[in-house]
């Protein structure tokens, strides 16, 4: 936790407030909103969250020497104690933590982007041709946290607002000139990234996702949240092939850009050929309208082309010229999104790993890979414990339907039962006239699909991505998928000796 000394007045500054009790004067040592943390001489945020309601800890806050409580409703504590009341303190704690932190996004470009698909593989693109234009670059979003050389597993998608402000803080310490990072709907409706003005936001599209208890209540607040993104930001860039186009322009705030197939579009696509080579897979496409280049991405699919337009949008607005741009774009790789494995000579097939959780994003993957017309497809992938039992109906439904080969094996089994989990996969399955075979441990489902793989075939490890563990009964064990590969191909090739 951070002890930098701050006068309050100061925190306070870009808030509507009413004072309760006490003085908005004075120093305050650290900024707190989880009760457990709270210490002499702090500012605790009282938040309301989905199981706690910050506000039942304010005594005991108090009585642990918090010098101020930001509510949004009357408390009653010691009298020495001084009490704001705000209409949100969520909004709260964002702008309080971006003043505490120095206002840090004011001394870097920040990069926004929000979509339901897209958005990791976008980050790590503009990443990669911001660095190779020389400039320096972090990263907040769904695999790390990434300043400079130091990598941080990601907790959420987007951190809490005192997280971010941190995190800028020490990319601006770290000499960072930009940041890039995604923006969940959850995050904006948390308002996590409110104190943000970003120089530039974008949209890659927006499909029924994030909705049921604990997240969206429908698809029109899943929309609206997703849209307050381009009203925190200079400039919107938006895909404006996406059928909710329209909805989402609504609102904002900003100048705009727009980027897609559309003869319309700023920065527009045309002549895509899919690209295939030994183990790779990739496409190529035709820039035109704000910049004019032919370029080609190493990672498969149409999916692939409006990520990179949306990265040469965005860097092209920095004025990077295209000749940095190009070669950034055929190297930018992103763990466990449509990640090629590297196999033996004598393997005459294709694998990949890819983070496909859940129907939507399975049936996308397997379409986009069906496209390159394999020998035969094969799913290998399970379901996590715990979770939706349709899910894994549908996600039995799609492979059954796209794969020639489906290998149901074990995923995040948490409190379940692998095999119960997997018999749900199989009634999904069960509805198509796919064929499968199941195969609860993980390396050896690896094994046959390695073992019995066929020239021309695309195998893909889904659901897993970056996971490099697997959670079984409250315990998360080491297990890495390219690790498993290098394994059973090291015994296989010991086999063959």
């Amino acid at each position: 936790m951070s002890t930098m000394v701050k006068k309050l007045d100061e925190l306070l500054e870009n808030l509507n407030y009413r004072i309760l009790q006490g003085q908005v004067e004075g120093e305050i040592s650290s900024v707190v909103y989880d009760s457990r943390k709270a210490e002499e001489g702090c500012l605790f945020v009282c938040i309301r969250g989905s199981a706690v309601d910050g506000h039942q800890f304010a005594g005991p806050v108090a009585d642990l020497g918090a010098k101020v409580l930001v509510v949004e409703e009357p408390v009653d504590v010691r009298s020495d104690v001084c009490v704001i009341q705000v209409h949100d303190t969520r909004k709260a704690l964002a702008e309080i933590s971006a003043a505490y932190f120095g206002h840090p996004a004011e001394q870097m470009k920040v990069i926004g982007i929000t979509g339901t698909k897209g958005k990791t593989t976008t980050t790590y693109m503009i990443k990669s041709i911001l660095e190779n234009s020389g400039c320096k670059c972090g990263l907040i979003g769904t695999i790390e946290t990434i300043i400079g050389e130091t990598h941080i597993p990601a907790k959420n998608t987007t951190p809490e607002s005192y997280i971010i402000q941190e995190t800028f803080s020490q990319m601006v310490d770290a000499g960072m000139e930009y940041v890039v990072m995604e923006v969940s709907s959850q995050g904006l409706m948390m308002k996590r990234v409110d104190g943000i003005l970003f120089d530039l936001g974008i949209f890659t599209n927006i499909e029924p996702d994030h909705i049921g208890p604990n997240e969206h209540r429908d698809f029109d607040d899943y929309l609206n949240c997703k849209r307050r993104l381009f009203r925190h930001c200079k400039t919107g860039i938006f895909n404006l092939d996406d059928d909710h186009f329209e909805r989402m322009i609504q609102g904002r705030k900003c100048e705009m850009l727009t980027f897609g197939f559309s003869e319309k579009a700023d920065f527009r696509a045309s002549e895509m050929e899919l690209l295939q080579q030994p183990g790779q897979l990739g496409v190529s496409f035709q820039v035109s309208g704000k910049e004019n280049a032919k370029v080609q991405v190493s990672v498969p699919g149409r999916f692939s082309v409006y990520n990179a337009l949306a990265s040469i949008a965005v860097c092209s607005c920095f004025g990077i010229p295209m000749e940095t741009m190009l070669p950034a774009l055929k190297a930018a790789r992103v763990k466990g999104r449509i990640e090629p494995v590297p196999l033996p000579s004598r393997y005459p097939f294709a694998m990949m790993i890819d983070y496909a959780h859940n129907a939507m994003s399975l049936k996308s993957l397997l379409s986009t890979l069906r496209e390159y017309r394999p020998g035969r497809l094969v799913c290998l992938f399970g379901c996590g414990g715990n979770r939706s039992k349709d899910r894994r109906y549908e996600m039995g439904e799609v492979s059954g339907n796209l794969a020639d080969l489906s290998i149901i094996t074990s995923d995040n089994p948490r409190f379940e039962e692998p095999q119960a989990i997997i018999d749900d996969i199989k009634y999904g399955i069960n509805k198509t006239d796919g064929n499968y075979v199941e195969i609860i441990d993980r390396k050896e489902a690896i094994r046959y699909a390695i073992e019995h793989g066929q020239e021309g075939d695309v195998i893909v490890l889904a659901g897993k991505g970056h996971e490099d563990y697997q959670e079984i009964r409250g315990k998360k064990y080491p297990m890495d998928e390219r690790i498993l590969v290098q394994e059973v191909l090291r015994e296989l090739g010991n086999q063959d000796g």
